[in-house]
């Protein structure tokens, strides 16, 4: 019961940020987008020593809680002679969450705008993390269990390397909000990272620019890849009345989950299937049991093929699957 992989007619009021590609997004594909290099950068040597002109970047997330849509993580970048003057002081940049829905979409859409300040001078990354991933990830037996704060350190280390190492910016200085203890976050990225000075704390979108800047850049494409994944269902006819933030406290978002359940596949792609609240809907609706049938042990049959005295196993096996045509003539 997966959405359709065809991209879907989103409201044309809602600005469409490069970071989302439809096609993957409705078919539940996790993805990174980078920005090109702003051009105040890219016409300057990234590999410099001077002190004045390298670069400091932010990373933050959103959507880590929902029950529907992607995480997204953000890394943002600038001249570090810039970091407060242009961010803080020209364009009001603050945590996402106490900036209006109007106001996030209006500073993504300066952002990604030609010959603005922002354009001319910052770079960004995102790496959205479907919820098909997530919990394919955290569903996995427990041994190879691929946990939220394991995704989210390696979404972490993507997008940073992906700035430094592969696109050659000379960034200096990190700032990342918390996942988890800080000091064992840093320590782990300092680890990776050795020639960067890594600060991970607590509420860093509020303390620093660049990472209110990437909590803005998250938010809008994790808003934006939920209203696209939405447009999806009401082409279908199952769009109700919405399904809300996506969030398990959300009421509306609960509603949905229980009127669009399908009783032998659950939801779709949009779902983080890994949730409590899913698992919880789905044992109290009675979703269809499936009995899989038990693998058969092939042990017999590989021990009679190696049983034969002075062949290998390579021989035993093309014998009894045949010979070429060639080597029978």
């Amino acid at each position: 019961m997966s959405i359709s992989p065809e991209p879907a007619a989103i409201d044309p009021s809602i600005f469409l940020p490069p970071s989302i590609d439809k096609p993957r997004l409705l078919a539940g594909e996790s993805y990174a987008h980078f920005s090109p290099a702003p051009p105040a950068i890219s016409t300057q040597t990234t590999t410099t020593d001077t002190e004045s002109d390298y670069l400091i970047l932010g990373v933050d997330e959103a959507g880590r809680g929902p029950v529907l849509g992607p995480m997204v993580y953000s890394a943002f970048y600038l001249p570090s002679s810039l970091h407060h003057s242009l961010l803080s002081k020209e364009h009001n940049f603050d945590d996402s969450k106490v900036l209006t829905t109007g106001v996030r979409a209006n500073l993504m859409r300066i952002l990604c705008t030609k010959g603005s300040s922002l354009y001319e001078s910052c770079g960004w990354a995102t790496k959205l993390l479907s919820a098909r991933d997530i919990s394919s990830g955290m569903m996995r037996p427990a041994a190879g269990a691929y946990n939220l704060n394991a995704q989210a350190m390696d979404a972490t280390i993507e997008l940073i390397r992906g700035v430094v190492e592969e696109r050659k910016m000379n960034v200096r200085e990190v700032y990342i909000d918390t996942v988890g203890n800080p000091a064992s976050y840093q320590k782990k990225l300092e680890m990776v990272f050795p020639s960067l000075r890594i600060t991970v704390a607590k509420k860093a979108d509020s303390l620093y620019p660049c990472v209110s800047a990437a909590s803005v850049v998250a938010k809008v494409t994790r808003d934006v890849a939920l209203e696209v994944c939405y447009e999806t269902f009401q082409e279908t006819g199952r769009g109700d009345d919405g399904w809300g933030s996506g969030y398990p406290s959300d009421s509306k978002c609960v509603g949905w989950l229980r009127n669009n359940m399908d009783p032998i596949f659950g939801w779709g792609n949009e779902c983080r299937f890994s949730w409590g609240t899913a698992k919880e809907i789905l044992e109290a609706k009675g979703g269809e049991k499936v009995d899989w049938p038990v693998e058969e042990d092939n042990t017999k049959l590989m021990d009679f093929l190696l049983a034969a005295g002075g062949r290998g196993p390579e021989q035993e096996l093309r014998e009894w699957f045949g010979k070429k045509t060639a080597e029978i003539l």
